[in-house]
């Protein structure tokens, strides 16, 4: 396809599934229930860290995890309500002692920078600020990591996709139907596409991306050839691939 369709065909794709619609189905509809700035960020990166497998799987497990919560975030971080968290199960490999990591780095966090966007623009880059995140995540948990904050990796080592990273900063920077557009010191066009295997697969397919692997190299790759399209918002196209991809796919998974 032409280069000029292909940017047609995007924009088309963008406008049909970039809507009001998509959001019930869709894990972002947790963080679009609080109004408090902390809650919201708390929501956002918690369920993106869940949002893998099938998509109706994926919101039993996030109503339950703010049910745990008590349905605010923010207080049971700075209550210290984790404390009393058990180890049972929440979503696939997530059990209730990740929840727990998740909020005593929150708490850290919060005590550090005041806000999670301060963080996270105290770095160079998006790919910085996950890594610093991950670092005071771990920080607060006597320095152990967790499989669930992907490792974005350094200059001379590729590193993880960081696709639920990535996601959760869609969520957080984007403003339309869908995204909720709360940070304004991060600017859309900084962002990176949240590359799971069907939106890789269908890059594949419109010869978007070229290489194998699903990592950090792939999605800086694919999220470039998507700045020729929007340079000030390349991940819009995240909803355009998405809904070309499932169209083929009518399980319409949330894979990592």
């Amino acid at each position: 396809m032409e280069e000029k369709n292909l940017k047609q065909e995007l924009d088309r794709w963008y406008e049909k599934v970039c809507t009001r619609s998509f959001i019930e189905p869709d894990p972002v509809q947790f963080p679009r229930r609080f109004t408090k700035r902390e809650d919201i960020e708390i929501a956002v990166f918690l369920s993106a860290a869940i949002a893998w497998g099938r998509r109706d799987l994926i919101l039993r497990s996030a109503e339950k995890m703010f049910g745990l919560m008590g349905n605010s975030p923010f207080s049971f971080v700075k209550s210290g309500g984790y404390r009393k968290l058990k180890k049972k199960n929440i979503h696939r490999t997530f059990f209730e002692d990740d929840l727990e990591y998740f909020c005593r780095g929150f708490d850290r966090c919060y005590a550090k920078y005041g806000n999670l966007e301060e963080l996270f623009s105290s770095a160079e880059n998006v790919w910085e600020g996950f890594a610093v995140f991950r670092n005071e995540m771990a920080k607060a948990n006597s320095n152990c990591y967790s499989k669930h904050i992907s490792n974005p990796g350094t200059e001379d080592r590729n590193g993880s996709a960081c696709k639920r990273l990535n996601l959760a900063l869609r969520w957080l920077v984007r403003k339309g139907p869908v995204d909720l557009g709360l940070w304004k010191s991060i600017k859309p066009c900084m962002l990176y596409i949240p590359l799971d295997v069907h939106v890789a697969r269908t890059a594949r397919k419109l010869k978007l991306l070229e290489r194998r692997s699903n990592d950090k190299k792939a999605v800086i790759e694919l999220t470039e050839k998507l700045r020729k399209f929007c340079p000030q918002d390349p991940v819009k196209y995240d909803f355009a691939l998405f809904g070309m991809g499932a169209v083929k796919n009518t399980a319409s998974n949330c894979a990592d």
